[in-house]
C-alpha cells in the first residue's frame, strides 16, 4: 500500500520561507510526485510536479518562488517555498500517480496534508 506523509508546514510571515517534505513508501518506479494545495472555499490546485526523470512543472502562481525536488534514495520529495504571500495559505498535499500528476484524476494516492499559513 502506497503511503505519503507530509511534514514541515507552519506559520510564517509574508516574504518568508518554508520547506515541506513528503516521505513516501511503496510508490512504483516511474511515478510522478506532486504537491497540491487547497485553501478554504477553493478547489484543490496543482502546485508543483516532478517526474521520475526529474522534469519539473509549476503552476504559474508559484513559478520562480517554489522549487520541487526528490531524493529517490531517501524516498522523499521536498517543496522549497520562498517569498511566501498570504495567498499561499492553504493545506498542502503530497500526491503521486503514474503520469501527468497535475491532472487531479490521474492521482492514485494522497497524503493527509500539512497546513501552511502566511500572515502579514
Amino acid at each position: 500500500e502506497m503511503q505519503l506523509v507530509e511534514s514541515g508546514g507552519g506559520s510564517v510571515e509574508v516574504g518568508g520561507s518554508l520547506t515541506l517534505s513528503c516521505a513516501y513508501s511503496q510508490v512504483p518506479y516511474g511515478s510522478c510526485m506532486v504537491w497540491y494545495r487547497q485553501a478554504p472555499g477553493k478547489e484543490r490546485e496543482g502546485v508543483a510536479e516532478i517526474t521520475y526523470d526529474d522534469n519539473r512543472n509549476y503552476a504559474s502562481s508559484v513559478s520562480g518562488r517554489f522549487t520541487v525536488s526528490r531524493d529517490n534514495a531517501k524516498n522523499t520529495v521536498r517543496l522549497q517555498m520562498n517569498s511566501l504571500k498570504p495567498e499561499d495559505t492553504a493545506m498542502y498535499y503530497c500526491a503521486t500517480g503514474p503520469e501527468r500528476c497535475l491532472v487531479p484524476r490521474k492521482i492514485r494516492t494522497w497524503g493527509q496534508g500539512t497546513q501552511v499559513t502566511v500572515s502579514s
